[in-house]
């Protein structure tokens, strides 16, 4: 995927960190170190789904979507992020380009998803406790999933489609260690009213969409839990919801930011820009395994005994 590509085909140049080239084998260490704790986390989250059967319930097969998902993401920047602080290696062909500005995208829409069908799993659960299995059972679990990652799939490839019609440069200088869609954009030769407006569209159509549900879902929640007479019933409610709601605002704060970066901060120094983009794609993989270990009883439980049975 790394490898060189034909002459006639354009190519990128990644950005590390501009003015801190003598340094990057040092700032290699904490992102290599997220990356690490991101993929070991989310790997320990998948297993201790799959090999235990208590946790065989629609919130947990939501969890394992979720990890899957950063897993993807930290998979799909790590290399070239590494190349760049590494060995200096900042070449990227075109095309390949392209391939992982496909998958950062379909990943983070379909992460934009499960967050919200997480959320519709917290509502019916307090909501209509009763009939919980009945609603999210394994078939419409299935169905949800499938439906986030078609979402994600298929909006995301006519972005890449219509970047191939545009004219670029020979080399053309990107602001990131990794290819995002706004980034290629905005070095190509031609017309792209097209391509910016359609990938205004699939923001608007994903994940503004998504986060309007979702503060309706908790808006729903919060009316639910406040109608609840007992106090202690309300907090161990609100209580179920604290690890998902912590994994939304790691997801959004982050984009948020990205996107007034990208919209009003055209006159910040390029490491603003460069630490925004790698929070957004570095911070959710790293945090959401960590905030469900520490924040759900079922798992950090399993956590310890998987560890105690390490050792002995």
């Amino acid at each position: 995927m790394l490898s060189n590509e034909t002459v006639s085909s354009p190519a990128f140049l990644l950005m590390g960190f501009p003015g801190q080239e003598a340094h990057h084998a040092w700032i290699s260490i904490p992102i290599f170190s997220m990356y690490l704790i991101a993929i070991t986390g989310n790997c320990t989250i998948l297993f201790i789904i799959k090999t235990d059967q208590t946790l065989h319930e629609p919130m947990y097969y939501f969890l394992s979507m979720l990890a899957m998902t950063d897993l993807g993401l930290s998979c799909v920047t790590m290399p070239t992020m590494l190349r760049v602080l590494w060995f200096n290696h900042r070449t990227i062909g075109f095309n390949t380009c392209l391939v992982q500005m496909y998958f950062i995208h379909t990943l983070s829409i379909a992460e934009s998803g499960i967050l919200l069908a997480m959320a519709f799993d917290r509502l019916v659960a307090i909501r209509n406790p009763l009939r919980y299995t009945t609603i999210l059972t394994n078939k419409n679990i299935i169905k949800i999933g499938v439906g986030v990652a078609t979402r994600g799939a298929f909006l995301t490839l006519p972005g890449g489609i219509l970047l191939k019609r545009l004219q670029f440069g020979e080399v053309s200088v990107l602001s990131y260690s990794f290819c995002m869609h706004q980034d290629v954009l905005n070095v190509a030769h031609s017309d792209n009213k097209i391509s910016s407006i359609y990938g205004l569209m699939v923001v608007i159509s994903s994940m503004a969409l998504d986060s309007v549900l979702l503060v309706f879902s908790y808006i729903m929640i919060l009316k639910t839990v406040l109608s609840i007479a007992s106090k202690q019933e309300r907090l161990r409610a609100l209580n179920t919801c604290i690890s998902h709601i912590c994994a939304v605002l790691t997801f959004y704060i982050p984009m948020i930011g990205l996107s007034m970066i990208h919209r009003y901060g055209k006159n910040a120094p390029p490491i603003v820009h460069i630490l925004m983009a790698n929070v957004y794609l570095l911070v959710p993989p790293l945090m959401n395994p960590t905030v469900y270990s520490v924040k759900t009883k079922q798992i950090r439980t399993r956590i310890v005994k998987l560890f105690q049975k390490g050792k002995s």
